[in-house]
């Protein structure tokens, strides 16, 4: 079997992949996928339906399963592999890794690599010891540069997360409300203060933009919730400088670390003929050996708790999984449902405007607000 397959074009996201599959032999081991790519972005834009019906393995985040779900475009974990494997998967899985790809009562992807918002920063730059709390972080930005991500949908990425790190977590005590007026005056009125502070050079960059610049350039010390990527904890490239890693910033020094889950996983579309053999292949990539040598060795993100903390693994990347393991555990989980993908959007933009012009962040709660709870399905819907 030949199976064609859709990942996204970051070297975390390809690279492994595309070597896992150049060493099947079609002969020997029954099968043989080719892995396209597209830019991030693209899988935030590009209807997750469509892609289903094009490609029989599909890269993605645990938002699109909502979607995907509606369009009945990828089978359940529970009828390809067994309970036990599950099981297994849920034991070694870092923090929510495949709890995210569970909706409906059902699994709908394979938690392949981890990541959420962390804090990154040049340790050269700093002049002191990196931030532990949000205030520690103002206080750094009157005599340093800090740099919010607030491109594309991590203006709304960012709000989420602090919610959560002053102790309410959007839509978990109450699926229909996002987030109480209290903690939202409070997370908008310090989103402001950094908004204002931080270097113009970087408001348009996604994360792999902005770790990038950070890396080569000196005009960003910190930036305190950007999504982690290990390829810039120690850098190949001479002229490029490593980022250090650490928790996301808490509300209190014991607090939880706020922050939102990324990651990816594999999901297996209906148009998929699924032979013994591809199920062998995927459980090979979730399991010890290749999650804690093979990815990592090829630019990968592992998603096992043990490859985290493996010390072999910490060493190469300047210990950037050991440093950032306490964020992915309490990571945040953002609702899964399938409309949304586009209030996150929406919400990016709103925040965005917002932060510009000054507006009362009591109209902009109301409408994020709105805009959440038109995205929110008819009850009994997601069943």
């Amino acid at each position: 079997m030949r199976y064609r397959a859709l990942t996204w074009d970051h070297p975390r996201g390809y690279n492994a992949l595309a070597a896992a599959a150049a060493g099947l032999d079609e002969g020997r081991d029954g099968l043989a996928i080719d892995w396209d790519k597209q830019p991030l972005e693209g899988f935030e834009a590009h209807p997750i339906g469509d892609l289903c019906a094009r490609y029989d393995l599909i890269v993605l985040d645990h938002p699109h399963v909502g979607e995907a779900v509606a369009e009945r475009g990828l089978i359940p974990l529970e009828d390809l592999f067994t309970a036990e494997d599950i099981a297994g998967w849920q034991r070694d899985s870092i923090g929510p890794s495949l709890a995210s790809y569970r909706f409906a009562d059902r699994h709908w992807a394979l938690p392949l690599d981890a990541a959420t918002q962390v804090m990154a920063c040049r340790a050269d730059l700093l002049g002191g010891p990196i931030p532990v709390t949000w205030a520690e972080v103002a206080s750094l930005s009157e005599r340093a540069p800090v740099a919010l991500s607030l491109a594309g949908p991590h203006a709304c990425l960012t709000f989420l997360s602090m919610a959560a790190a002053f102790g309410d977590p959007p839509a978990v005590a109450d699926p229909d409300r996002l987030v109480s007026a209290e903690i939202g005056e409070r997370v908008l009125d310090l989103m402001a203060t950094l908004a204002g502070r931080m270097p113009a050079a970087v408001r348009g960059l996604n994360p792999i933009g902005l770790l990038g610049h950070m890396a080569r350039t000196d005009d960003v010390a910190l930036c305190p919730l950007v999504y982690g990527y290990v390829n810039y904890a120690a850098p190949t490239a001479a002229e490029d400088k490593p980022v250090a890693f650490a928790d996301a910033p808490r509300a209190t020094a014991d607090g939880r670390p706020g922050s939102t889950l990324g990651g990816t996983g594999i999901g297996v579309s209906v148009r998929c003929e699924v032979t013994p053999a591809l199920l062998d292949h995927l459980r090979w990539l979730l399991g010890a050996e290749a999650q804690r040598t093979f990815i990592p060795a090829h630019d990968g993100q592992p998603s096992r708790r043990d490859a985290w903390a493996d010390e072999a693994v910490n060493a190469r990347w300047g210990s950037f999984y050991r440093n950032t393991a306490a964020t992915l555990e309490a990571a945040y989980v953002r609702p899964r449902h399938a409309g949304y993908i586009a209030f996150q959007t929406d919400a990016a933009a709103m925040i965005r405007d917002a932060l510009a012009e000054g507006t009362p962040h009591a109209a902009l709660l109301d409408r994020l607000q709105h805009r959440y709870a038109a995205s929110r399905p008819a009850a009994g819907a997601e069943r």
